[in-house]
């Protein structure tokens, strides 16, 4: 499963109990749900080079070569496969995968500010910025190390209701941060999900009201 379709109800996780991805990146079930959403889309890219066999044998260099592509071009590809590419690529400075290195490695943290150059394109039926915000969560929390505890929370929870194409308004976004700011730490993780809860439920009447990160 890529990702949920526009408009889809959200589903609970069997492992964590909270909504399917906004487990990630400690529950393993919602994490190899966020994996999935840049790995489906560089399986089909690789079907459409015709690389691997039917039984998805090693592709070996090929495949490496083709993420060194696709890295050296950012700006030509879709978001999901330039994240995808960086995950097949060796960081030679710390040895970890490109992008994904440890905080302050600067060949880790220039890879990572490059994949922003990929294309985001809005699925149709959401608002504009819906892709923009889907990447952004997905890139921190398949990265949770470089961010804080706070914002890897925000993160998390926000992404299951921006994959199936909301977006928080300002006044929600700037409510709900005033009041993470105001609460003890362990209070944080339900201030959010009620902010979840609260756009769920006024999702039909949100078209076209403005927009901001909840997690700035």
């Amino acid at each position: 499963m890529a990702r949920p379709a526009v408009g889809a109800a959200l589903r609970r996780c069997a492992e964590c109990g909270g909504y399917e991805y906004g487990g990630a990146p400690d529950c393993t079930a919602c994490r190899a749900l966020v994996d999935g959403i840049v790995e489906g889309e560089w399986s089909a890219f690789l079907h459409e080079w015709n690389l691997g066999g039917a039984d998805g044998s090693d592709r070996g260099d090929q495949e490496v070569a083709l993420a060194e592509m696709v890295v050296a071009e950012p700006d030509r590809h879709d978001w999901r496969l330039v994240d995808a590419a960086l995950d097949r690529l060796v960081c030679s400075a710390c040895g970890d995968r490109l992008s994904r290195g440890p905080v302050g490695c600067a060949d880790c943290d220039r890879a990572h500010g490059f994949r922003y150059a990929a294309i985001e394109t809005d699925r149709p039926g959401v608002r504009p910025g819906n892709e923009h915000a889907v990447r952004v969560n997905v890139s921190v929390v398949r990265r949770p190390r470089i961010t804080s505890d706070d914002e890897l929370l925000a993160r998390r929870l926000l992404l299951p209701v921006l994959l199936v194409g909301l977006l928080p308004t300002t006044e929600l976004a700037q409510r709900v941060n005033a009041q993470v700011k105001r609460s003890a730490p362990a209070q944080r993780a339900a201030v959010l999900e009620r902010a979840v809860e609260e756009m769920l439920a006024a999702a039909p009447k949100a078209t076209g009201t403005p927009h901001t990160d909840l997690a700035s």
